[in-house]
């Protein structure tokens, strides 16, 4: 009974994402005819050129069809659990790293590894650092569909406006606080957005100090210092009493790029992964800028991100099409010119090259910058273990309370600490 409820949620589930069908994948006895259901999520932009991708890719394989499934980040998250629950998920799943350990140990993701020996995913212009980032215990369960790094957009003639120059590239956590702090002062908006979420940023603060979020069997978190948690929330904190930094109410009103605040022109500085820059400037009337982000220790700091995974499920019956479907998506020259990086600075070092001459200046700018982070940054710290979307919501909780002033840096560090601790503890065989 509790199977045929679970199988009947994710059917509903499934065709509450946008652009579903609900149609079953069917294949022929000849195998001539597939259907292929694949789920993202992302902004309209993404779900445009990706149902162009996926229109193109039938037509040269007219034998496919493919069933798109997408939704924003915090819908798609929840689709996706029923489905799982039921074993129901789509052949191609969109995968993130925070979600990927809780997917690989139920195992509900297939291995690629046989598809990349046999050339039915063609590797051979790819990293193998880059392709590595997607396994899990050994097996292939991510295909790694493109690199991102942490950045700081800025827009310079406002920061001009306030009497400072950009930010150099040895610029420190001081100079950003004084940057933000004189921003309020001289132009009555905000410095900064408010680094949101917590889990991306604090991180890269610890990063920078020598030490990491996780320990690297996943069942504690890996630094022992809570003088970092307090000194990093500490500055937050003065920020949103300077009203240099919106308040977790103010940010939580942001659904979109159109109402993030350097967009409508409340902030010179956002901090954002590198391949949102190009959503930020195709709103604006000014130009903006990619900076690295405050250090020291910015090598130490840095990494390359995969932006995203895509992941084949473990319950697909059409799981060599799939790869087949990876495949085109990773390597093939004319659809990434519609794809233009926005999952990533591509992993094929072919592909990269080859779109060049179609990238918006703005687009190249991205790609200009991760080449700038390779050469001055350190490896990805371990995959996030079983439980980080967990973690993830404590610390945003203990974040929240912080900067509402309901606890102090000091308190907001043992209950994280806490908390965290005893959720990565399951992880203990």
């Amino acid at each position: 009974m509790r199977k045929v409820l679970l199988a009947l949620l994710s059917l509903v589930v499934a065709l509450s994402f946008t652009g579903c069908s609900g149609a079953q994948n069917a294949e022929s006895s000849d195998g001539e005819s597939v259907t292929l259901r694949i789920a993202w999520w992302g902004g309209q932009p993404r779900h445009d050129y990706t149902l162009k991708v996926i229109e193109m890719y039938e037509k040269q394989n007219p034998h496919v069809k493919i069933e798109a499934e997408y939704a924003n980040w915090d819908d798609y998250w929840k689709k996706l659990a029923p489905m799982a629950a039921a074993g129901q998920l789509p052949d191609i799943i969109q995968m993130d790293t925070s979600y990927f350990a809780q997917y690989a140990q139920k195992g509900q993701l297939a291995d690629l590894t046989q598809y990349t020996k046999n050339g039915t995913i063609d590797v051979s212009s790819i990293n193998e650092n880059a392709l590595s980032t997607g396994m899990y215990e050994n097996k292939l369960l991510g295909f790694n569909l493109g690199v991102t790094a942490l950045s700081v957009i800025t827009d310079d003639e406002k920061l001009k406006q306030a009497g400072f120059d950009p930010p150099k590239p040895d610029w420190t956590w001081d100079d950003f606080e004084k940057m933000a702090l004189g921003v309020k002062s001289k132009l009555n908006i905000y410095g900064t957005n408010g680094m949101h979420p917590p889990d991306v940023f604090f991180p890269y603060y610890l990063r920078t100090k020598g030490q990491h979020m996780y320990s690297e069997d996943g069942t504690s978190l890996g630094y022992s210092d809570d003088s970092l948690f307090v000194e990093y929330f500490k500055r937050q904190l003065r920020l949103v009493e300077a009203g240099a930094f919106p308040t977790p109410d103010v940010t939580a009103q942001i659904k979109g790029f159109e109402d993030e605040i350097i967009v409508r022109g409340k902030a010179p500085m956002t901090w954002n992964w590198s391949n949102q820059y190009v959503g930020y400037a195709q709103l604006v009337k000014q130009p903006l800028e990619l900076h690295l982000p405050p250090g020291p220790g910015q090598k130490e700091g840095l990494f390359l991100k995969p932006s995203m995974f895509f992941s084949v499920a473990k319950n697909s019956k059409h799981k060599e099409e799939a790869a087949k479907f990876i495949n085109f998506f990773v390597n093939d020259i004319e659809a990434n010119k519609l794809i233009k990086g926005d999952r990533g600075v591509p992993v094929s070092s072919k592909v990269a090259e080859g779109i060049k001459p179609v990238l918006a200046p703005e687009q190249a700018k991205v790609f200009e910058y991760v080449d700038k982070v390779t050469k001055n940054s350190s490896p990805l710290s371990p995959m996030d273990p079983v439980g980080a979307s967990e973690v993830m919501k404590a610390l945003k909780d203990v974040s929240d309370q912080i900067l509402f002033k309901k606890i102090t840096p000091e308190e907001g560090a043992v209950k994280f600490r806490q908390q965290a601790n005893k959720i990565l503890a399951r992880n203990k065989s």
